[in-house]
């Protein structure tokens, strides 16, 4: 293990990280807000101990899959409790681990608070709540790869660990031009966003801080009401917004390059059909309960592509629903987003693979002589690419049910448990009955919260950094 490497990357995410709580910082100068003290020593102690770590840079700079995972997992823990400092600072968030579950929610964009009232919250707290997601929306350590000194190589390994998905390509050959292409992208429709909010009436502030938890799919509100306080324009710019970056980014990129096949492939194609179909069946379950079948059909659109997309946006309180509503949103919680796009869940890339290699299983079963390869798009998928789907099921499936026995003990109702396990690992936000759109997650006590931050760390980043931080076989030397 190349504790020294790892050290060093830490030092920068660090350093990054002052230079993120600038954004804060600034928004308590412009509201000349009281709290500006804390986000600047937050960012001082950030320079302080980051400059300590790089100020030296590792002879041996060589990093294995096992490396990065490492880093990935610890630059996200790192990230998320010195970025909880300044709302232990402000006293906004008083106790540690409240403070966390707040950041580690921002940062790997699930949306889920233990704020009952986020009205009370400064400007700069609802800025830096919001910019988190749209830090960790694309990946911090893809953004940082295009800056720091590192091989292609050590790169690479480490963006397989942060980047969503079963699979992750590069886009051109260094693997620095990619997370630029990848970011250029990401600004270019998170400022079309913010632009089109501006054009329906938002302030500067409400239009930057919804951009910012649309792109990194976050959810993160400013108002207790969520998105239901704003008109039919914004809910409708907002739900295109949340589809739009639930769509793996190397589709916008082949669309750019004129590669129409590539960009429409398999996993958009199927990923546009649920939300219509899902769309569809839910305001003709719910057009009674509105006006009109218009505005019963916004509501739906906008709760289907929140949840898909695992943003956790939300306009009207749709655990009133009925329960066919219900249920259609919990599966699509499970199913999320795009992979390659800053969206959770299990991702429409995995289900494709999982429904394909059951046919295949149910064909052999009937023609044991028949060679069949699974195929996306034309193309063989290759037997580890479906082995590692398998494994990530398994895995996925044993941390929710561990997860959901541990946090049983508060003896909430099963409801209420099973969708918070499920809106933490699949970083939706909003579950159902006690912590639903209009409830939060604060009635859990400090010891589900901090099985649920492991949830929404290990969804993020694909559960086996996480695991594998905590596996003692990681710290031995090969």
């Amino acid at each position: 293990m190349n504790y020294r490497m790892i050290s060093y990357i830490l030092g920068w995410i660090l350093i990054f990280e002052g230079l993120f709580l600038s954004v804060p910082m600034l928004t308590a100068i412009v509201y000349g807000e009281s709290v500006l003290p804390s986000y600047l020593i937050a960012m001082g102690i950030c320079f302080l101990i980051g400059g300590l770590l790089v100020f030296k840079k590792p002879k041996k700079k060589q990093l294995f899959a096992r490396e990065g995972c490492v880093i990935v997992a610890l630059s996200w823990i790192v990230l998320s409790a010195f970025g909880a400092l300044p709302f232990m600072m402000t006293r906004e968030i008083p106790t540690f681990i409240d403070a966390l579950f707040e950041t580690v929610s921002g940062f790997t964009t699930t949306g889920a608070s233990i704020l009952s009232d986020v009205e009370k919250l400064s400007h700069a707290s609802l800025m830096w709540r919001s910019f988190t997601h749209w830090v960790g929306g694309m990946g911090v350590l893809v953004f940082i790869m295009a800056f720091i000194p590192l091989s292609g190589a050590q790169n690479m390994h480490i963006m397989k660990a942060e980047s969503p998905g079963p699979s992750v390509s590069k886009l051109v050959p260094r693997v620095k031009t990619t997370a630029l292409i990848l970011y250029s992208i990401y600004f270019a429709l998170t400022l079309i966003e913010f632009i089109m909010l501006l054009f329906g009436g938002m302030t500067v502030f409400e239009a930057l801080t919804t951009s910012f938890a649309t792109a990194g799919t976050g959810g993160f509100g400013f108002y207790n009401s969520s998105m239901g306080s704003f008109s039919p324009y914004l809910q409708i710019v907002i739900t295109v917004f949340m589809i739009l970056f639930a769509i793996n980014f190397n589709c916008y990129y082949m669309l750019l390059c004129g590669k129409l096949r590539e960009a429409f492939n398999l996993e958009l194609r199927t990923f546009l059909i649920i939300i219509a179909s899902v769309i569809t069946v839910i305001t003709i379950n719910i057009h009674g309960m509105f006006s009109s079948v218009g505005e019963a059909l916004r509501h739906s659109a906008f709760t289907v592509a929140s949840l898909i997309s695992t943003t956790g946006f939300s306009t009207v309180d749709f655990n009133q629903w009925p329960e066919l509503s219900r249920a259609l949103l919990v599966i699509i919680m499970f199913i999320g987003a795009c992979a390659g796009s800053t969206g959770g869940g299990i991702k429409v890339s995995r289900i494709i693979i999982l429904f394909k290699g059951m046919s295949k299983e149910l064909q052999t079963m009937v023609q044991p002589r028949q060679i069949k390869k699974i195929k996306m798009d034309s193309r063989i998928i290759d037997h580890e690419t479906v082995r590692s789907v398998n494994v990530y099921m398994v895995a996925y499936l044993m941390i929710f049910a561990i997860s959901l026995v541990l946090i049983s003990f508060d003896n909430h109702d099963l409801i209420t448990s099973f969708t918070a396990v499920t809106a933490t690992i699949n970083n939706i936000g909003p579950g159902l009955d006690l912590v639903g759109p209009t409830s939060n997650f604060g009635l859990f006590t400090m010891q589900s919260k901090i099985v649920l931050i492991f949830d929404m760390l290990a969804g993020r980043l694909e559960l086996f950094p996480m695991l594998l931080l905590f596996s003692p076989s990681t710290w031995k030397k090969i």
